[in-house]
């Protein structure tokens, strides 16, 4: 078996457990799945981010959580008290959602401040920040462009594409959804910082679609597709199986 490419896929995973239907024993599951993959982290729900925390103590698996999500429309202030919360609670990961309307408005001052004072939060407390920018909700390439600039101006340690949650409405009707684009994925590469990662969530589902995206210089996935990906992994570089894997609880996360 190739343990290290093994081990480099199951990394490159933030395991998604973010639904709102998720109940606390399926979210006892979900950490557990996280566990036996000995993925990068888990991306939970804020306020069950102390059970995670808990379980996970002593493990290689980080605990991360989501703030002003899905839509980015908290105040700073909110997002600050919720960075500060989870935190204290020991989330070491932190995936922020940006003010959508600011955005799209470029009241850019606005989305700066915002992105530096919950940057600085993260920072107090030894987390690091992630910052969402649901690029479905936003067409014009130069907003994720200039996201970019402004999160490596601020220091951020990553950029995101998605929540999972972005569904444009069309003109049919009918909401849509793409996620993480590769488009975007390169956009983003192309235009942060050298100390800034990018974070691929929103329909990546499968182990080729992780092995593209690696490929292309993305430092992580989010996703809830996890037991497939990695049983995937096992029987196609050498092994069977992770020792009786989880079945996943749930493969609607929003990722």
């Amino acid at each position: 078996m190739n343990a290290t490419l093994i081990h480099d896929i199951a990394k490159l995973i933030d395991h998604a457990l973010l639904h709102p239907t998720l109940t606390d024993a399926e979210l006892r599951e979900g950490i557990e799945l996280a566990l036996k993959y000995d993925v990068a982290s888990v991306c939970i729900k804020p306020y069950a981010v102390r059970m995670a925390t808990e379980r996970l103590a002593g493990s290689d698996v980080l605990v991360g959580t989501v703030i002003g999500f899905p839509h980015g429309a908290s105040t700073t202030s909110l997002k600050v008290a919720e960075t500060e919360q989870t935190c204290q609670d020991g989330a070491v990961e932190i995936d922020m959602v940006v003010n959508i309307g600011k955005v799209l408005g470029e009241d850019w001052d606005y989305v700066a401040d915002e992105i530096g004072v919950v940057h600085k939060t993260c920072q107090v407390h030894g987390a690091i920040l992630k910052v969402i920018f649901e690029n479905d909700f936003l067409p014009d390439d130069a907003h994720k462009i200039k996201l970019c600039q402004i999160c490596t101006e601020v220091g951020a340690e990553f950029v995101k594409t998605s929540t999972g949650f972005g569904f444009v409405k069309g003109s049919d009707g009918n909401y849509n959804y793409e996620g993480a684009t590769e488009h975007d994925l390169q956009l983003m590469l192309d235009h942060v910082g050298p100390n800034v990662r990018v974070k691929a969530s929103g329909g990546i589902r499968t182990l080729d679609g992780l092995l593209h995206v690696k490929e292309m210089g993305v430092s992580r996935l989010g996703t809830s597709a996890t037991a497939a990906i990695m049983e995937e992994a096992y029987r196609r570089f050498g092994a069977v199986n992770a020792n009786t894997p989880i079945v996943p609880i749930a493969e609607t996360n929003g990722y």
